[in-house]
């Protein structure tokens, strides 16, 4: 198993901060299809690949481009797109992003995701404030935190009971009346992927209380969690609930919802970035 040293996050930031001297305080993370809802936000664009040891993604709707700059008064560093665990990184490979964010003194972090719905009332295009999440990949032993733990950013038990802020959602609550757009609330689900739930999958998590599932998003939360970075998380609602087998889902879908799904997301995101 690899595990994540202190070396490896110094490489990583050296090489970001090699390219700008901007020191973002809000990560935003960008889920699948949702990249162009940072378009028009100015700063300077550095590909992943170029930052030794980034895990860099495969997925059509993952750009794997990072942004540091300005978006409605706030310095912000911008990942368009992010990978899997079923990519075939080591797990803590996965908390490098965030770990650099950490480095540069980023203190509240903003991720989305583009999610399946469980609740059966959820339709495509809806956003769900994520109030909390089931950890299932974590659950089964597959956790960021693997290896010994870095001191020099959290303990090695880091109390998870409000993984999502509580004044955060607020804000997000209060930028969505504002708007007037609908905003759902739930939990989220992690599963290991990729391929999707069966039905049996979602009628189990809808019975634990679950309202949206995808493959992303926790082991990011779990380590901003772990170096002590807020968190606000939204959920993009790309598919209805599948709980009786009737239909089919795929990635295509998924994107197509992501396009659907920007305008009101991008609306939502830089009014919280107003109000913070």
């Amino acid at each position: 198993m690899e595990f994540l040293s202190i070396e490896d996050i110094d490489a990583a930031t050296r090489a970001v901060q090699d390219r700008t001297e901007i020191l973002p305080q809000v990560g935003l993370i960008l889920g699948s299809g949702l990249g162009p809802l940072a378009d028009g936000a100015e700063g300077i664009h550095i590909d992943g690949r170029d930052i030794p040891g980034w895990p860099v993604s495969s997925v059509a709707g993952h750009a794997g481009r990072l942004l540091l700059g300005e978006l409605e008064g706030q310095t912000v560093f911008v990942m368009q797109g992010r990978t899997h665990y079923y990519e075939g990184y080591p797990m803590p490979r996965l908390g490098l992003p965030i770990r650099v964010m950490q480095r540069l003194g980023v203190e509240i972090l903003i991720v989305t995701n583009a999610a399946g719905a469980v609740h059966p009332d959820f339709a495509p295009g809806d956003l769900m404030l994520i109030t909390d999440h089931l950890n299932l990949i974590g659950m089964a032993g597959h956790s960021p935190l693997l290896g010994p733990n870095l001191d020099e950013f959290g303990p090695r038990f880091p109390d998870m009971s409000q993984a999502y802020d509580r004044a955060l959602q607020d804000v997000a609550r209060q930028a969505a009346a504002h708007l007037k757009l609908p905003l759902r609330e739930g939990i989220y689900a992690c599963l290991g992927g990729p391929s999707f739930e069966t039905p049996a999958d979602l009628r189990f998590l809808r019975s634990a209380g679950v309202d949206a599932v995808g493959m992303s998003t926790v082991p990011e939360v779990t380590v901003a969690r772990h170096g002590g970075i807020r968190v606000l998380g939204i959920s993009g609602i790309s598919n209805k609930a599948n709980l009786d087998g009737s239909t089919a889902t795929t990635h295509e879908e998924v994107l197509s919802a992501g396009e659907r799904i920007v305008p009101r997301l991008s609306e939502l995101i830089r009014e919280v970035l107003r109000r913070l």
